[in-house]
């Protein structure tokens, strides 16, 4: 039990580090100028607008960084992953930023996006580090998505729902709604539904709103010879 714990914490406090580091990426602002450089979504320190999340970047190691609000860009990309601005949905809070980034897990004519935020300190609320995937509720860590990079998301500042992972979907941000247990099936079968075997695992209940992490990784998975 104790080599448990401190392997658990082990794992925590390297996630932590790596939440702060600077990654390769790139930015398009709200003109549509794309910037290519360095990327921390994580950072500390007051948000350059208030109620918005906010990332800081650099073209170099040797250039002096910048913070850049939600509301300054249309969207950034880091490692494998693309997140877009976004603000909380009709009839829905976001705690402290009402203006946000979510990520794009799937890029299909209906989208599936994943948010977390509230986070109280500045920040996107999102933390990056090797090999770490989404996880569903209340910040677990979960079987994957893509690869390379995983998103932890919180920065362990709190979050929607109270640090829940929320996922949405929509054919843009602006009409995105939240991915319940309810919709689940009608929605997952309309966002995969190019991949029958997909969609009869679905109409199976082998995959809910609790596994989907495992769900999203079988459907980007390539298709056995």
């Amino acid at each position: 039990m104790r080599s448990i714990v401190i392997l658990l914490f082990f794992l925590l406090g390297y996630t932590a580090v790596q939440a702060q580091k600077w990654q390769p990426g790139n930015f398009t602002d709200v003109k549509g100028n794309r910037e290519t450089g360095l990327i921390r979504v994580n950072p500390s320190g007051k948000a350059p607008i208030k109620d918005e999340g906010f990332i800081e970047f650099r073209e170099d190691q040797k250039a002096n960084p910048y913070k850049l609000s939600a509301s300054d860009l249309r969207s950034f990309v880091v490692g494998k992953d693309s997140f877009v601005v976004a603000h909380a949905p009709q009839n829905s809070s976001w705690g402290k930023e009402e203006t946000d980034f979510v990520k794009v897990v799937l890029d299909e004519p209906t989208k599936l996006y994943v948010a977390q935020g509230g986070k109280g300190g500045g920040g996107s609320g999102f933390g990056i580090s090797p090999g770490v995937g989404l996880g569903y509720g209340t910040g677990g860590y979960g079987g994957g998505v893509g690869g390379g990079i995983g998103i932890s998301l919180g920065g362990g500042r709190g979050g929607r729902g109270g640090g829940k992972t929320i996922y949405y979907y929509g054919s843009n941000t602006a009409d995105m709604k939240q991915l319940t247990d309810e919709n689940f099936e009608d929605i997952m079968t309309d966002i995969m539904g190019d991949e029958p075997d997909v969609v009869e695992k679905i109409h199976a209940h082998q995959y809910t709103l609790k596994n989907i992490e495992k769900l999203i990784a079988y459907f980007k998975s390539p298709p056995t010879p």
